[in-house]
């Protein structure tokens, strides 16, 4: 969330509009219909259901001013424009303000199928439709309280947790097993990788067992931890989270499941 990024951060009109070009709305478009086809069978509902409340659509790059007024409506939380990447400190400082920090510029097309820095197809398409369930809006706004009262020594350990969930969570539905997690369900090989790959492993949802868990970025997940209901995830964030790190760290890592990446 600190390293330099390579995309110039866009800036909104006066009256909060985001102005974007033809092809980025077409860029949105061809994202959104992909993702949607495919996620038909493989998202939760909660998640389908909250793409609908927020009115999105294949026309063009959605308002931030349109996407923070319908969360409002909803479940009270919120959204603010930011440069795609911001420190740790305040990404947490605004989750803990009901506010989810969003990138407003949106990918070129050399970069359609994979971005590492995200922008706002990943925010608003991947983590802005579940904002609209209590449950886990609730958790979200929990989560930034807790880790900016830890502060800097918890953070990477508490990011550990908003990796697991927020950015590559699975749920259990009546219907089976289910995507929920951002960068699942705006990516479509991570995607087809939770819901169609051989050989990942799925694990139930367990916080000491997620905080020893290390993760790398840049590749399609090779572990994805599942919770039962988005109610779990309140319940989870009111643990005794400084003391589940502190004995995580005591216990030290699990052995990286992935090929260390190459420097």
């Amino acid at each position: 969330m600190t390293k330099e990024s390579t995309y110039t951060a866009r800036l909104p009109e006066p009256d909060g509009t985001y102005l974007y070009t033809p092809e980025e709305d077409a860029i949105w478009g061809e994202l959104y219909q992909r993702q949607m086809r495919l996620l038909a069978d493989k998202a939760c509902d909660e998640y389908l259901e909250g793409a609908r409340t927020l009115d999105l659509g294949p026309d063009h790059v959605p308002q931030l001013k349109d996407v923070n007024r319908r969360l409002a409506e909803t479940t009270g939380f919120g959204v603010e424009g930011v440069p795609a990447l911001i420190p740790p400190s305040r990404f947490y400082e605004l989750l803990s303000q009901g506010k989810f920090p969003l990138a407003t510029f949106i990918r070129r097309r050399e970069h359609i199928d994979y971005i590492e820095e995200p922008d706002i197809f990943h925010e608003v398409f991947g983590h802005c439709p579940l904002l609209t369930n209590q449950s886990y809006a609730n958790f979200v706004r929990r989560f930034g309280e807790k880790a900016v009262s830890l502060g800097k020594g918890y953070s990477w350990h508490m990011f550990r947790i908003f990796w697991f969930t927020v950015e590559f969570g699975l749920i259990n539905t009546p219907k089976g097993r289910r995507c929920y997690g951002a960068g699942i369900v705006s990516s479509p090989n991570e995607t087809r990788n939770a819901m169609e790959t051989s050989g990942i492993e799925f694990r139930p949802f367990d916080l000491m067992t997620v905080l020893r868990t290390p993760y790398r970025i840049d590749i399609v997940q090779p572990i994805y931890y599942v919770i039962d209901s988005f109610a779990q995830l309140e319940t989870i964030i009111e643990e005794d989270i400084a003391a589940r790190i502190t004995e995580a760290k005591a216990l030290g890592d699990f052995a990286p499941t992935y090929e260390a990446k190459a420097s």
